[in-house]
């Protein structure tokens, strides 16, 4: 094959970063993608809680990309052949390829499914009916989504009775500074969360997610039994394998994520890269270190292309923000932790959504 004709699997912010570099490159590319809309899911836990939020969360695709867009979901990669399978048996032939497929989760931290724009939207504000008709809510997971989400809920209904258990001691994310993780413990508390740390649900596959149901009876490894009228999960992140999975079987690493040397090689194949979550580079898994990734991905397509040497990435100090309602925050910025007002100002008053939309060169509503 001598055309360069590159292929971008999946639309989160790696996918859309990469695609966007590609076009502003003049490179022919097809981006792939279940949905028709790219999700600003760093706003999807207060699209579940503010009344039409959800519709400034979902960006379409077909109106940046054009015919380079195609809904679908991804089969198999035959490398033999340099081709992308999409169920129904449509072939996308590829030079180079770019893998960015991302993470699968409970909703409503991530959204996955087969999708319109209408329906996702539509999904989110399901829930929402769900969080007004309940007077207690109980979020699963204290990590950073599981954090953020207790926040949402309690900033915007301040009268509901918010319970947070988490089945270690410490909230938010482990790779994050410990005054940090400790500083949005003190946020929930303050905002009048309740907190039950070091105690794991036992009786999670029995009950129904994201519903109301008065009283429902939570049950812990310790004992306690609680009760909620909605339970929001905020737990299981896995990496999503399954269109690679078969194709890259001896690239992988436990957990289905794909080995990738210094230039985002996928390990044994020079013409594929991994970007975003979906690689096994020692760090946190952030929508930043994703498009950071897109950025040397298509870098080094570009270096391949014209017989340049090919550019390293390189982890740097941690920075992640933790939106705690549109009127707090904590974080850190290249592993300095910030004050809570810039956390604020830079980030959870508007979750940074206009960014997306900037980024995807269209107007938002």
């Amino acid at each position: 094959m001598t055309r360069v004709h590159v292929v971008v699997v999946g639309g989160g912010f790696g996918g859309i970063a990469a695609s966007r570099l590609l076009q502003d490159a003049g490179i022919s590319f097809t981006f792939l993608d279940l949905r028709d809309a790219f999700h600003h899911n760093v706003a999807a836990l207060r699209a579940s809680v503010q009344p039409g939020f959800a519709e400034r969360t979902f960006i379409p695709f077909s109106e940046t990309f054009g015919e380079s867009f195609v809904q679908g979901r991804v089969q198999k990669v035959d490398p033999e052949n340099q081709a992308v399978v999409l169920e129904g048996g449509r072939e996308v032939q590829y030079s180079h390829l770019i893998v960015c497929t991302g993470m699968i989760g409970a909703f409503p931290g991530r959204f996955v499914t087969e999708a319109t724009m209408q329906s996702a939207v539509k999904a989110y504000g399901d829930l929402l009916e769900q969080v007004l008709a309940a007077d207690s809510v109980l979020v699963v997971g204290g990590g950073a989504s599981g954090v953020e989400m207790a926040a949402e809920v309690k900033t915007q209904y301040p009268h509901k009775k918010v319970v947070l258990i988490h089945s270690r001691v410490d909230l938010a994310d482990p790779n994050m500074l410990p005054s940090v993780r400790e500083q949005s413990k003190q946020v929930l508390l303050e905002k009048g969360v309740e907190l039950i740390l070091g105690e794991k649900v036992s009786n999670l596959s029995e009950l129904q997610l994201n519903v109301f149901s008065r009283n429902s009876e939570v049950k812990t490894d310790k004992g306690q039994t609680l009760t909620s009228d909605l339970i929001i999960s905020c737990t299981g992140l896995k990496v999503n394998s399954d269109a690679y999975a078969s194709s890259f079987s001896g690239s992988l690493v436990e957990g289905g994520a794909l080995k990738v040397n210094p230039h985002l090689q996928v390990e044994g194949f020079s013409n594929v890269f991994a970007v975003g979550d979906c690689t096994d580079i020692k760090e946190p898994k952030t929508a930043y270190n994703a498009m950071l990734h897109a950025d040397i991905a298509v870098n080094n397509i570009k270096n391949i292309l014209s017989g340049k040497e090919l550019t390293s990435y390189q982890t740097g100090s941690l920075t992640m923000l933790l939106a705690m309602g549109p009127d707090d925050g904590v974080g850190q910025f290249n592993g300095w932790k910030l004050p809570r007002f810039l956390v604020t100002l830079g980030k959870s008053r508007n979750l940074l959504v206009w960014k997306s939309w900037r980024h995807m060169k269209q107007s938002q509503p």
